[in-house]
């Protein structure tokens, strides 16, 4: 059964947009990330124009942001002023991401930034889970500890450092942290331009920032994360439906209906397997896209050129 998409001006099959949602939502729920990653490659795989995929991935962003966040603000695992800070810095760097998108769509460029971008976070982060991943099993295998042998934030105490030098310093109650407001707005600024241009939460480098460069408490990690994304992804969307009409609303109802009730089966089963084990599958997934997208980057393309009337 094929759906036509007005955005992407494509005809899709409907129950294959419905598939994607539904392993794309699974694979957040399990793994606890907005799926943005696995979602606009998925889309590019299938025809989805580049730019659309983009733009409408964060749709889906918003909605699981959101759920995730009402669950932490019950239990009070949101640091607002913190988050405040960086909602600041992120609508910046969104809004900024939108007008860089729009230069690189016009010049023509768009695709290829989308790829090669994808190419390098993929490859960088998927290497290093598997690393992660192969050291934790031969801990348990074998009693080898080669990690933990003090704490991961001391890698960072020559930035540290730096950044205590930055004026205009506040208390941040909540998370119990003395800090330069400079620091979550300049981090947050640098998501939100990714968020812009590739589509995603920004989770998986804004949380290890909260941790080791914040210096924030685990348990208001995840919550003040999901807080800031909401209204960053919130902002990378309005603006680039906008801007430059890349928002297909069919495309995401049906990704945000599907991808919910993924979410809900990948959650249950994420409790039932080894963490470790699933973090592996994720990286090993994550490198199997990078290679997709490399190989796309290379291959002869279908059409030498092709005509689009200008909007």
């Amino acid at each position: 059964m094929q759906i036509y998409l007005p955005i992407a001006e494509i005809p899709v099959n409907i129950f294959l947009v419905l598939a994607l949602g539904l392993i794309t939502g699974f694979l957040a729920g399990m793994f606890g990330i907005g799926g943005g990653f696995l979602a606009t490659p998925f889309l590019i795989f299938i025809g989805v124009p580049s730019a659309v995929s983009v733009s409408t991935s964060t749709n889906q962003i918003i909605s699981a942001s959101v759920s995730g966040l009402l669950a932490h603000f019950k239990k009070g695992n949101v640091d607002i002023k913190m988050g405040l800070f960086l909602v600041l810095g992120g609508i910046i760097g969104s809004s900024i991401g939108v007008s860089i998108f729009k230069i690189l769509q016009n010049a023509g460029q768009i695709d290829l930034v989308i790829a090669l971008t994808y190419v390098l976070f993929l490859g960088a982060i998927s290497l290093t889970m598997l690393s992660d991943s192969f050291k934790n099993f031969i801990d348990k295998k074998f009693g080898m500890d080669w990690q933990h042998h003090h704490d991961d934030r001391v890698k960072f105490q020559w930035l540290l450092r730096k950044i205590d030098k930055l004026p205009l310093k506040t208390y941040f109650n909540k998370s119990e942290v003395y800090i330069s407001i400079f620091v979550p707005i300049i981090i947050s600024f640098g998501i939100g331009i990714l968020v812009s241009l590739m589509g995603i939460g920004g989770g998986f480098l804004m949380i290890p920032a909260m941790i080791y460069i914040l210096q924030m408490p685990s348990h208001l990690v995840v919550g003040t994360s999901l807080f800031q994304i909401v209204f960053i992804a919130s902002n990378a969307t309005f603006l680039q439906a906008i801007a430059g009409n890349n928002v297909d609303i069919v495309l995401g109802a049906l990704m945000i209906f599907s991808s919910a009730i993924g979410a809900q089966f990948g959650s249950r089963i994420a409790y039932k397997v080894d963490a470790n084990a699933t973090r592996a599958f994720l990286a090993v997934l994550l490198l199997l896209i990078c290679f997709k997208m490399m190989f796309q980057l290379f291959a002869e393309p279908s059409n030498i050129y092709s005509l689009e009337i200008l909007k």
